[in-house]
C-alpha cells in the first residue's frame, strides 16, 4: 500500500468516526494520528486501514479501545513544579486579591486525564484559601473526552508510584492511604464537577478565573489550536488566567492573549474576538455572511442565557435538562452531573410537575406561565411565577422548553403587609368610628344635662 492510498483511506477511517460516532479526530496531527492508529491495528493484526474500517463497523466496542489508544493521558500531580510554584506565588494570590471575600472562584481544568492536575489545582487554592473556605468559595470544572479517564479522575484513587511527586506535607494533609491506594480528600473532591467535553466541538465553560490545559493542544493541527484558543478566550473572564504545557506556544493569528510568565506558559485575555476569530470555531462549515452572523449571534445568545440574573432551564422533547444557567444551579443546587437526567427528578421539575407536566406543556405550542407557584424549602416558603417558552428551530420544529423562575417572594411578602396592614388600618377605622359615635352619645348626654340645668337655673329663678 502506498503512502497517497493510506492517507486516502485512512482519512476514510476518520470521516467514519465523524459520521457514525460524532467523533471528530480531524483536528489532531496526522502524524501522530497515524502512528497512534497503527499501533491499535498492530495489536489486534490488522495491516490496512481498509480492514480496519471494516472491523470497525462490524466490532462496536473497537470503538472504545481505540479511543483509550488515541487519547493517550500522561499527567500527574504538579506536573513541571517550576510552573506550579509560580502559579501558587504569583497567579493564585493575585487571584483572590481580584475578588471580594464572598466571591465564588471558577476554575477549569481542560483535558483533565485521570485528575491529577484538576486536584493539584485545589491544593494550591486551599493552601492559600484555608480548606474550610475553599469547599465553600471555589468551583472547579475538570472535562476530558476520554470517558475512560474521567472514570479514573472520579475515583481520586492513585498508585504509590503517581503521587511520588506529591511533597510529604500535603500528601498527608490531602490524601488517606487505603487498601486500593491513595485516596483524594473526599470533600474537596466532591466540589469538582467531572464531564465529558470536546475541545474541537463544544461549547467552553464561561466566567472561569483560572483555565489550564496543559500538553494537549500540542496533539492538534495548528488551526485548530486557534479554534480552541478562541473558545479559551470566551471561556475566562478578563481578570482570569490561563496556564498551558511547558512544550506548548500559542499559535493565533493575533495576540488575543498575553504572556504574563513565558518561561511557565501562563497568559492572560489582550485582544479581544473579532468575527473571524469566532469564525475559526467552525471554519469547514463557513460558506457566507449569514453563517458568520448566526455563530456571533449564539455566542451573544449563550453568554446572555448563562449571566441573566433570572433562573432559567431548558428541556428538550424527551423530558430531560440539557442547560441551566448560573442563577438556575444556584436556585435548585444544580450541577453539570444533572444535565441530561429527567427533568421531573430534578428540584424544580418536581415544583413545576405539582401543577402541569412536561408533556403537556410541550404541546401546547404557546407560552404559558404558573403564577404563585408555592416552593417550600424549610424554614420559609418561596413564591415562584415560572414562564414557560416553546422553541423551535428555523424550520418551526419544535425542540423543546424554556423555563424561567420568576421569584415573587418579596412581591408575595410585601402583598402580605400590605394586607395585614390594611386589616389593621380597617380595625383601627372600626374602633375610631365606635369611638366617634361614643363621642357623639356623650355629647348629646353633655348637652341634654346642660339643657336641664338651665332649666332648672330658670326655675329656680321665678
Amino acid at each position: 500500500m502506498n503512502q497517497p492510498e493510506a492517507n486516502s483511506e485512512f482519512e476514510a477511517v476518520l470521516d467514519y468516526l465523524n459520521k457514525s460516532r460524532g467523533c471528530d479526530l480531524t483536528g489532531y496531527k496526522r502524524s501522530t494520528l497515524m502512528r497512534r492508529f497503527r499501533q491499535r491495528m498492530q495489536h489486534i493484526k490488522i495491516d490496512s486501514y481498509q480492514s480496519y474500517l471494516e472491523y470497525l463497523q462490524h466490532h462496536p466496542q473497537e470503538y472504545q479501545d481505540l479511543l483509550n489508544n488515541v487519547l493517550i493521558n500522561v499527567t500527574s500531580f504538579f506536573r513541571d513544579r517550576d510552573a506550579w510554584d509560580y502559579l501558587a506565588a504569583e497567579i493564585v494570590p493575585k487571584l483572590i486579591a481580584s475578588k471580594q471575600s464572598h466571591e465564588p472562584i471558577r476554575v477549569w481544568s481542560a483535558g483533565c486525564a485521570a485528575g491529577q492536575e484538576i486536584c493539584s489545582l485545589l491544593i494550591l487554592l486551599a493552601e492559600a484559601l484555608g480548606i474550610e473556605s475553599c469547599l465553600k468559595r471555589v468551583q472547579c470544572y475538570a472535562t476530558d473526552a476520554d470517558e475512560a479517564a474521567l472514570q479514573q479522575a472520579r475515583k481520586a484513587t492513585y498508585s504509590a508510584l503517581e503521587i511520588a511527586s506529591i511533597p510529604p506535607n500535603l500528601l498527608e494533609k490531602y490524601f488517606e492511604q487505603t487498601e486500593k491506594g491513595y485516596v483524594f480528600y473526599p470533600k474537596l473532591h466532591s466540589t469538582i464537577i467531572f464531564g465529558r467535553h470536546d475541545l474541537v466541538q463544544d461549547a467552553p465553560m464561561s466566567k472561569i478565573d483560572l483555565l489550564t490545559c496543559r500538553n494537549v493542544l500540542m496533539y492538534f493541527n495548528p488551526e485548530t489550536q486557534a479554534s480552541i484558543l478562541v473558545r479559551f478566550h470566551f471561556a475566562l473572564k478578563n481578570t482570569g488566567f490561563l496556564l498551558l504545557g511547558k512544550s506548548e506556544l500559542l499559535m493565533h493569528r493575533r495576540q488575543i492573549f498575553t504572556p504574563i510568565n513565558l518561561k511557565h506558559r501562563v497568559y492572560a485575555k489582550s485582544l479581544k474576538l473579532e468575527l473571524e476569530d469566532y469564525l475559526s470555531i467552525n471554519p469547514k462549515s463557513v460558506k457566507n455572511e449569514a453563517i458568520a452572523t448566526s455563530t456571533t449571534e449564539s455566542y451573544f445568545w449563550q453568554t446572555a442565557f448563562e449571566t441573566n440574573p433570572v433562573a432559567q432551564l431548558a428541556v428538550n422533547l424527551d423530558g430531560y435538562l440539557i442547560a441551566a444557567n448560573q442563577q438556575a444551579n444556584r436556585l435548585f443546587g444544580l450541577t453539570l452531573d444533572d444535565w441530561n437526567r429527567p427533568f421531573q427528578e430534578l428540584e424544580p421539575g418536581k415544583l413545576v410537575g405539582s401543577y402541569a407536566s412536561i408533556a403537556k406543556l410541550s404541546r401546547n405550542y404557546r407560552p404559558v406561565t404558573l403564577k404563585n407557584i408555592e416552593w417550600n424549602v424549610p424554614p420559609s416558603i418561596r413564591y415562584f411565577d415560572i414562564a414557560i417558552a416553546p422553541v423551535f428551530n428555523s424550520k418551526k420544529l419544535l425542540l423543546g422548553i424554556t423555563l424561567t423562575f420568576l421569584d415573587q417572594t418579596a412581591y408575595k411578602r410585601l402583598n402580605a403587609k400590605v394586607d395585614l396592614t390594611n386589616s389593621e388600618l380597617a380595625r383601627l377605622s372600626e374602633t375610631l368610628q365606635a369611638k366617634e359615635a361614643n363621642l357623639e352619645t356623650i355629647q348629646m348626654e353633655l348637652e341634654s344635662a346642660h339643657q336641664e340645668i338651665q332649666l332648672l337655673t330658670q326655675n329656680a329663678g321665678d
